[in-house]
């Protein structure tokens, strides 16, 4: 019995110290986070106040309007970097994110899924137009495995830019990435009634008029504003009726044979939030199309 209870005294003595030096060790990623994060801060002349979960927050810019709530859509952008500046992960002005409020603490990464709960909360401080910058420890972060390929060390902090766009709606959204896509490329689009922007590059001399009703024959390209190509002829002229193209194309009706023009389709225009394979939802298009001959 005396043998079963100092054993028994042993064990527990065991778990304790383990207990206690795992303990610890947390304890000092968290100091030592701590202690990186205030010298930054410090260092930069910063203003931040600290969460009591241990994230630091300073809201630049409060924005205007009414309080967001975790149900209401909104368009962010974000800029995730080192404490030492190196740019890690971030959104495009060409083809900005949006989803719930309350969905905004989500991303995917290298393929791989992250909650960042500081994000959101961060958010949810702001109105439509708002500014504001995160820190994030480590251990709320990348934690020990960091992702190399990124460049995220071990135990890294990461600084994170955040921003609420003004804009509400996709309509609206999809309109500034157009123009943006448009400023940073140095080109000038006319806009269509229809909000389709397009750019004529060689106009066309067929006499057959083009209706909803015709087969076009046409080489094309569609990509992303992003550049990626999603879908191209190659070479190979391909034959369409127009009436089973997206609701975007049925800007080809205003010119001719032989012409070649870029087009700029609203999401809403193309393949809506639901996307069509490569192409995400809400994926403003720009496509390249040549009309070589018509049928009606």
């Amino acid at each position: 019995m005396k043998n079963f209870t100092k054993l028994s005294l042993f064990t527990f003595l065991l778990a304790t110290i383990l207990f206690t030096s795992c303990k610890k060790e947390y304890e000092s990623i968290q100091s030592v986070d701590e202690s990186a994060i205030q010298a930054y801060i410090k260092r930069n002349n910063l203003t931040f106040t600290k969460d009591p979960s241990g994230y630091y927050y300073n809201v630049l810019t409060p924005g205007a309007g009414a309080d967001l709530k975790n149900s209401d859509s909104v368009f962010y952008s974000f800029t995730f970097k080192s404490l030492n500046g190196q740019i890690l992960n971030q959104s495009s002005d060409v083809m900005i994110p949006g989803t719930f409020l309350g969905y905004t603490d989500r991303f995917t990464i290298n393929s791989s899924p992250f909650d960042f709960v500081p994000v959101r909360e961060v958010l949810s401080k702001l109105k439509r137009g708002g500014t504001a910058t995160v820190i994030i420890p480590s251990n709320m972060a990348f934690g020990k495995n960091g992702i190399p390929s990124l460049g995220v060390e071990s135990n890294e902090n990461i600084r994170v830019d955040l921003g609420i766009y003004t804009q509400s709606t996709r309509h609206e959204i999809d309109e500034l990435e157009i123009d943006n896509f448009l400023k940073a490329n140095s080109l000038t689009a006319i806009r269509d009634l229809s909000r389709v922007r397009y750019i004529v590059t060689q106009q066309g001399t067929g006499v057959d008029p083009i209706s909803s009703s015709s087969t076009l024959s046409v080489n094309y390209t569609g990509r992303l504003l992003s550049g990626s190509v999603f879908d191209a002829t190659e070479g190979t002229a391909s034959s369409l009726p127009l009436s089973g193209t997206i609701k975007g194309w049925d800007i080809l009706r205003n010119f001719k044979a032989g012409t070649k023009v870029r087009i700029f389709i609203p999401s809403d225009l193309g393949y809506g939030p639901a996307g069509n394979g490569t192409i995400p939802g809400n994926a403003v298009l720009d496509f390249d199309i040549e009309i070589v001959s018509v049928t009606n």
